[in-house]
């Protein structure tokens, strides 16, 4: 009898509901989609990830209500993964070149490079730098070995690292000659407002 009171004086457990799921990705809309984006590297097939998100997370799944935001974003994950099923052979990127220079134009320059790798590095670094997934849960998620996440991952950083290098390198030179043409223009404005000299 006293145990039976015992347990029925305990607090509920406090599961995360529909409502606190709909919550969620009203309040974290961009980073989710962002991270859907960064995932599939194509605005379509990010929209779609997202929504099926959203739908699989308000299904009464059991989930603590401190869980709630990260198996939001699992979630994300593993819809894109289903989508797109990435393989370490797979040397695609996502989108069409026309499509990527039009998001480009709307996301930040470094956010460019990461949509330009392969689909299985992308996925990788997304995982497990961006989301500080562990090789373990990569390999698990991607049904590869650590050593092709370990393989992705540095291939990915070299070439995020080689692209940003090469845009400091375009930022410097667009700024030099910005600066040139500052210059001459300085020095055109000067000879001009110049007074003539009296023979």
């Amino acid at each position: 009898m006293i145990a039976t009171e015992k347990i029925a004086s305990q607090p509920l457990t406090p599961y995360a509901t529909r409502s606190d799921f709909c919550q969620i990705f009203e309040r974290d809309m961009n980073s989710l989609y962002l991270l859907s984006f960064l995932l599939t590297g194509d605005q379509s097939p990010a929209e779609r990830c997202f929504v099926r998100g959203l739908d699989d997370s308000t299904k009464g799944n059991t989930v603590f209500k401190e869980w709630a935001q990260s198996w939001a974003r699992r979630r994300i994950i593993q819809n894109a993964i289903q989508m797109l099923r990435p393989k370490p052979t797979d040397h695609s990127v996502g989108g069409a070149p026309s499509d990527r220079t039009a998001v480009h134009a709307m996301i930040p320059a470094e956010m460019g490079g990461i949509v330009e790798l392969p689909a299985f590095e992308r996925f990788v670094f997304v995982m497990s730098v961006l989301e500080h997934y562990s090789d373990q849960e990569c390999s698990l998620l991607l049904g590869s070995t650590r050593a092709d996440v370990f393989g992705a991952r540095t291939r990915a950083l070299r070439q995020i690292g080689d692209k940003a290098e090469s845009h400091r390198t375009l930022v410097s030179s667009n700024s030099n000659e910005a600066l040139a043409d500052k210059s001459k223009s300085a020095i055109h404005l000067e000879a001009i407002s110049r007074p003539a000299v009296l023979a």
